[in-house]
């Protein structure tokens, strides 16, 4: 699917990504480390430090590829050691992989919290700004592309509309320059529901439920007619429903992993990013998915036609809506390929 973007500024190119070498396995690197930047919060009082924790891996002097993922992901896109727990993006990221660490480093960051920032919100500039003074502390002039998913995408957009030449291209799935009223007024609900339990001290059990109502907008319509057309079961005195211990476990695996006040926070900072494309000037592949009810395919149309710099637009039948970003691996590996060569 192509819109006419705005005609396109000159911009510097950024460095290919070299070939990998037959010994590469062996020059391997990798850093799980943080860093302590200097910050400016956009709803702060004034200059912070911040440590940012950070993954950086992949092939030893090879360009950078900036990855970033939806609020819930971590710095761990991608998992090295044969016994952690697999990477959020462990399909699309490794040796040999859509972006291979063979050819590239990829560097990911954790999420930055309020908390850490001293504030009582934080906006997706506050994270831009904290990758670009990352890449400044750890010596790279320009990453070769920013790759960001969801809450990512909307990141990278910040991104390259404050630090134009930090990246090369950006690779943005499922992420727009302003969140959909729609899918505002869903998390607003999420919202509600936890601090609803914060004030009647049931915080687990109320943010189970919002990540239960979270993920009936993450996955398209098809994907839960397919899997949940059973009828009910009568269990523990009520009829229960296919579809409920899904979004039970779902809630349960959440809370393990997730505190309140950061899913609160993060979930704002969705709904306050507003970019406007005209000032990002940066090369842009976007990736949309019909099925995505949070990010419409007609925001990324707009958005492809404003953004000052040339873009294309690719579109991926998937029934698996916004977590479409996480599922369809294979069709999406190619054209990450395609979009970092």
């Amino acid at each position: 699917m192509t819109c006419q973007p705005l005609p396109v500024n000159t911009f510097a190119s950024p460095v290919p990504l070299p070939r990998p070498r037959a010994d590469a396995r062996r020059d391997h690197l990798t850093q799980r480390s943080a860093r302590r930047v200097a910050l400016s919060p956009r709803y702060g009082h004034g200059p912070a430090m911040v440590d940012v924790r950070y993954l950086w891996c992949g092939a030893p002097d090879a360009p950078t590829v900036i990855v970033q993922g939806g609020i819930s992901a971590s710095r761990d896109v991608v998992a090295l050691d044969a016994e952690a727990s697999p990477g959020w993006w462990q399909e699309l990221v490794g040796e040999g992989r859509a972006i291979d660490l063979r050819r590239c480093r990829v560097l990911s960051i954790d999420w930055l919290a309020p908390a850490e920032l001293g504030t009582e919100a934080v906006s997706s500039e506050d994270q831009a700004d904290a990758i670009a003074a990352l890449l400044a502390e750890l010596g790279i002039h320009q990453a070769h592309a920013f790759v960001g998913s969801s809450y990512g995408a909307m990141v990278a957009l910040a991104f390259a509309a404050r630090h134009p030449y930090a990246a090369g291209r950006l690779v943005l799935l499922a992420g727009a320059h302003r969140p959909h009223p729609l899918a505002t007024a869903q998390r607003s609900v999420q919202r509600g529901i936890v601090r609803l339990g914060q004030r009647s001290g049931q915080v687990d059990e109320a943010l189970a439920l919002a990540r239960q109502l979270a993920m009936t907008t993450y996955r398209g319509s098809d994907e839960f007619a397919r899997r949940f057309a059973g009828g009910p079961e009568f269990r523990d005195g009520r009829f229960r429903f296919p579809v409920e211990d899904y979004l039970e476990q779902a809630g349960r695996r959440f809370v393990e992993r997730f505190d309140a006040e950061r899913f609160l926070a993060l979930s704002e900072s969705i709904d306050l990013h507003d970019v406007r494309p005209e000032e990002v000037p940066v090369p842009a592949t976007l990736i949309g998915f019909p099925s995505d009810r949070l990010v419409p395919l007609a925001d990324l149309c707009e958005l492809q036609r404003r953004l000052r710099g040339a873009a294309t637009l690719e579109v991926v039948e998937s029934p698996y809506g916004h977590d479409a970003f996480l599922k369809e691996t294979a069709q999406l590996a190619p054209l990450l390929r395609e979009a970092l060569a």
